[in-house]
């Protein structure tokens, strides 16, 4: 059975919980990821959720989002959640949200999460995707992705993804250049799990 880290406010280890029962209409707050993952070309490669999933279905958002277990370094979880979701090798992680968290409800369902953000890059391409987790990938440009997310023109997307497409847009046009973000301000839960 999968768990998640539950917080307290000043993102310290509050509790584990079953991820299978911890999104409901109080959702407690927990440590989360996300990961923007940019290909060879350098676009991004954007997912629409799976339209079974419980929470947000069938929203397009950033290349994949995860839960570290209790005592699982962030690192090892994304690379783990990359291969499970989408059955992709990842390289060049690097931190560049340390203090991201959000608040968002879709159908009475609420994520509540402290959600450092990371970018990464592959020379695959997403072999089979996990039909549990995604409907769809689709390789799109950073700016002009970037431009109608902000504009609020981009159709469906996630409200973390808006949320962090925002705070990532002033890091500058070319996320290869963007500066890695301080671990130090990283949730302390994150350094025991690492």
């Amino acid at each position: 059975m999968e768990r998640v880290v539950l917080l307290d406010e000043t993102g310290q280890v509050a509790g584990t919980a079953a991820k299978a029962e911890v999104h409901h209409d109080a959702t407690p707050l927990h440590l989360a990821f996300s990961c923007y993952v940019f290909d060879g070309r350098g676009d991004l490669l954007l997912t629409r959720r799976a339209s079974s999933k419980a929470t947000f279905p069938g929203v397009w958002t950033n290349t994949f989002c995860g839960h570290p277990g209790p005592g699982e370094p962030l690192d090892t979880a994304i690379l783990r959640r990359a291969r499970q979701e989408l059955d992709l090798e990842i390289d060049a992680l690097r931190l560049v949200l340390p203090g991201f968290r959000y608040r968002a409800e879709q159908g009475g369902v609420f994520e509540n999460e402290m959600c450092p953000v990371f970018v990464a890059h592959t020379s695959d391409v997403p072999g089979d995707p996990d039909p549990t987790e995604v409907d769809e990938v689709r390789a799109v440009a950073w700016e002009p992705f970037r431009d109608d997310v902000l504009a609020g023109t981009w159709p469906g997307i996630s409200p973390w993804c808006a949320d962090q497409v925002r705070d990532l847009a002033p890091l500058g046009p070319d996320p290869v250049r963007w500066a890695p973000g301080d671990p130090r301000a990283l949730p302390p839960a994150a350094f025991l799990a690492s």
